[in-house]
C-alpha cells in the first residue's frame, strides 16, 4: 500500500502560509522531514533474504566434517587414501571446468559423444547439480553480471558471492530473467537428457559411495577415514570453485574490462584448474582456452582439451584473434597489460553482454572473426 503523502501536507502547508515567512520555511522543512520519514516508514524492501535452513545444516555438517577429514589425512589414512583423494577431486574438478563450462555452458568447443559421457560422469562427482542446472545458472550469470538476476551477484560482498546464495532463495529477477536465457541445446544432448533424467541415482554414486568404497576395498582403508576424506575431498572442490565466483570478483587485474567485476587472477587460475582468468573469460566467454594464455602452467583445463583434441574427440575448438583481443583491451581495459588508446571508451557497460556461441546477441562481427581451429566433418 502507497503511504499518504498529501493529505497531512495540505493542512501544514495552508498553517504556514498565514505566519511570516521565516515561520513559513521552517514549516516547510518540518513538512519535508516528516514526509521522508513517513515514506521511509512505509515503503517495504522488494526483496527480503528468505533462509533455506536445509542448506545451512547440509553445509555445516560438510565443512566440519571436512576439518575433520583433514585431520584424519595428515595424521591418520593411509598414503593411497589421500592420493585417491586427490585424483578423484582433479577428476571431478575437469568435469565442471571442461564439461559443465566450457563445453556446455559456452559451447566453446564441441565433443564426439564419449567425450560427453566422460564429462557427465566426471562433472556428477562433483556434486554441482546436474548439468542442465548449472548451465542454466552460469548463463543467466554471464548474461546479468553484477545485478540482481546474477545468481552469486558479487555486489553483494564476498560471503554471499562465495556460499551465501546457496543459503537463501533466489532473487526473483534470477528466476524471471533466467527464464529468457535459451536452453534448447541442452534440451537436445542426449548426455545431459540423460544425466538429468538418473541424477537422483548417479549422484550418491559418483561422488560419495564409490569414492569411499574403493579405498576400503583395494587398500583396506577404515570405512570411517574414507568417508570423512571423501567430505574433505568434496568441500575442497566446493571453496575452490566458489572462488571463481567470490575471489575472482574482487581481487585482480582487469585488462579486458575495467567497468564490471570479474578480474584476472594467477592464484585463482592454478587452484580451479585455469578458471581464474576471468575478465577475460567475461569478454570472450566463447574461447575454449577461458584466457589469452598460450601454455598450460594455470590452466589445466585446456590441456585436458587439447589432449582429447589430439585425438580426434574435440573438434571446433574457438579461439579469439590476438587482434580483437588487443583492440578491445586498449578500448576498455584498466592498462594493465595492454596501453590504452585515445579513443577510450569511458562509459562502456556490460549491457548486452552474452553467456557464449549460440547466444543471440552475439555481434556478427564477433562470430566472423572467431577462428576455429581442429575443424570436425
Amino acid at each position: 500500500m502507497a503511504p499518504n503523502l498529501f493529505g497531512n501536507a495540505a493542512t501544514l502547508f495552508l498553517e504556514a502560509s498565514q505566519q511570516d515567512v521565516s515561520q513559513k520555511e521552517a514549516a516547510e522543512k518540518a513538512v519535508t522531514q516528516k514526509l521522508l520519514i513517513q515514506k521511509a516508514q512505509n515503503l517495504k524492501p522488494k526483496y527480503q533474504w528468505k533462509i533455506v535452513w536445509r542448506n545451512i545444516i547440509a553445509f555445516l555438517y560438510l565443512h566440519l566434517g571436512a576439518l575433520y577429514g583433514l585431520y584424519i589425512l595428515i595424521t591418520a589414512a593411509k598414503f593411497y587414501t589421500t592420493l585417491w583423494s586427490i585424483i578423484i577431486g582433479s577428476f571431478a574438478a575437469i568435469g565442471v571446468t571442461a564439461g559443465a563450462h566450457r563445453l556446455w555452458a559456452h559451447r566453446a568447443y564441441k565433443a564426439k559423444w564419449p567425450m560427453r559421457v566422460i564429462l557427465m560422469l566426471m562433472q556428477t562427482t562433483a556434486f554441482q547439480n546436474h548439468i542442465y542446472e548449472w548451465v542454466r545458472d552460469h548463463r543467466v550469470h554471464h548474461k546479468f553480471t553484477d545485478t540482481d538476476a546474477d545468481p552469486h551477484n558479487a555486489k553483494r560482498g564476498f560471503f554471499f558471492s562465495h556460499i551465501g546464495w546457496l543459503l537463501v532463495q533466489k532473487h526473483p529477477d534470477v528466476i524471471n530473467k533466467g527464464a529468457t536465457v535459451d536452453m534448447s541445446d541442452l534440451e537436445k544432448d542426449a548426455v545431459v537428457v540423460w544425466q538429468r533424467r538418473f541424477y537422483i541415482i548417479l549422484l550418491p554414486i559418483f561422488c560419495f559411495l564409490l569414492p569411499t568404497w574403493i579405498p576400503c576395498h583395494f587398500w583396506n582403508e577404515k570405512p570411517i577415514y574414507a568417508w570423512y576424506s571423501t567430505l574433505f575431498r568434496y568441500t575442497l572442490s566446493l571453496n575452490l570453485t566458489w572462488l571463481v565466483n567470490s575471489a575472482a570478483h574482487i581481487w585482480g587485474m582487469k585488462p579486458y574490462d575495467n567497468s564490471i567485476s570479474p578480474t584476472d587472477s594467477l592464484s585463482v587460475g592454478i587452484v580451479a584448474y585455469g578458471e581464474g582468468w576471468h575478465n577475460y573469460h567475461h569478454i570472450f566467454p566463447w574461447d575454449y582456452k577461458a584466457a589469452e594464455l598460450g601454455n598450460y602452467r594455470a590452466n589445466f583445463t585446456t590441456a585436458f582439451i587439447d589432449f582429447f583434441a589430439w585425438i580426434g574427440w574435440a573438434y571446433d575448438l574457438k579461439i579469439v584473434e590476438h587482434s580483437m583481443i588487443k583492440k578491445r583491451a586498449a578500448r576498455t581495459g584498466d592498462g594493465s597489460i595492454y596501453a590504452q588508446t585515445d579513443d577510450r571508451d569511458e562509459h562502456h557497460s556490460h549491457e548486452g553482454a552474452i553467456w557464449g556461441w549460440g547466444d543471440a546477441d552475439m555481434a556478427l562481427e564477433d562470430m566472423q572473426k572467431v577462428k576455429i581451429i581442429n575443424k570436425g566433418d
